[in-house]
């Protein structure tokens, strides 16, 4: 029951955001370039800022250094995710606009802000290290790779590429990854960021989990909130989020650490359990939307897989005891 407990209290303070931008949308109090606004607010300035203040508040360079031995496990659960999620978007012939947040939803996790509030309350503070090694690879698979996959969905790409085939640095680099790559560096010189930089970061980046959620919010009132339904390609990247990615996970702790020699304690391993199966990125509509993709899909994605959690969490924490 606890568990349970815990599980719904993370999800009704991300459903109460989400429902202010829709009431406040259809209230008029948002222009219809707003929306527009904040995506390029959170993607150009308040993600990067988050990533960055997150390494240093969370890794030190020794930690750093300790946590790469144990990166593996969560390394090759996300990398058979990946193969899954491509083989399915063949299979089920995903049109273009949908493809990249399909394989984001199936292989990258909303760690940061419903993984570890809900870590720490299931685990304490003992499990946050565990928490940082998944942490890590979902934010390199994140902004390494899956924000490239959905860059690359973008169903202009094909009319840009007949203009020309400059190389365009903001795709191929991310601000996001640019504040993690900075972020590692900065860590690994040893030197403190200035007390006034570092509070100004926190509260930038502190913007992006309730922008994201409003966007969301005003995303579903200009689409209707019949636009939440369960669709073939909803259905298979809920699966993926919510039963194939911890179903891979699981097993890789119980059958190939072993066969591996790999040390886990069973608190690592329920840590990455329970995070392999945390909802979708809330900016997966932002990112959507600045890649011209199909916004309503990957709204509809993000708010099923986070109302939906509600009954994943008390079930997985069944199977892990």
């Amino acid at each position: 029951m606890a568990n349970f407990l815990t599980s719904v209290s993370s999800v009704v303070e991300i459903v109460l955001i989400i429902a202010l931008g829709y009431i406040l949308r259809k209230q008029g109090w948002f222009a219809d370039t707003f929306a527009g606004n904040i995506s390029k607010l959170i993607t150009q300035i308040a993600l990067p800022a988050s990533i960055f203040m997150s390494v240093q508040n969370f890794l030190t360079r020794d930690k750093l250094l300790e946590l790469f031995s144990n990166l593996l496990i969560p390394f090759i659960a996300v990398v058979i995710s990946y193969i899954i999620a491509f083989i399915l978007v063949k299979v089920l012939k995903v049109p273009v606009g949908r493809r990249g947040v399909f394989i984001n939803t199936f292989a990258n996790a909303n760690t940061i802000f419903i993984g570890m509030p809900l870590n720490i309350a299931l685990f304490g503070n003992k499990a946050t290290p565990y928490f940082l090694i998944y942490y890590i690879i979902n934010t390199v698979s994140t902004w390494a790779f899956g924000v490239f996959l959905i860059k690359n969905d973008d169903p202009t790409l094909v009319a840009q590429e007949k203009k020309g085939n400059k190389i365009n640095w903001r795709k191929v680099l991310p601000m996001p990854l640019v504040g993690f790559i900075v972020a590692v560096i900065w860590l690994m010189t040893g030197i403190q960021v200035p007390k006034f930089a570092g509070d100004t970061l926190n509260y930038v980046g502190q913007l992006v989990t309730p922008l994201s959620l409003v966007y969301i919010g005003i995303v579903l009132a200009n689409a209707g909130l019949k636009s939440i339904h369960f669709d073939k390609d909803t259905i298979f990247a809920l699966l993926g989020r919510l039963i194939f990615a911890p179903a891979i996970m699981i097993l890789l702790v119980m059958f190939c650490a072993p066969q591996m020699h790999l040390t886990m304690p069973n608190l690592m391993a329920n840590t990455f359990i329970v995070q392999s199966a945390t909802p979708a990125l809330a900016v997966l509509p932002i990112l959507a939307g600045e890649a011209h993709g199909d916004v309503d899909y990957a709204t509809n994605v993000v708010v099923l897989s986070t109302l939906l959690f509600i009954i994943v969490v008390p079930v997985l924490m069944m199977i892990v005891g």
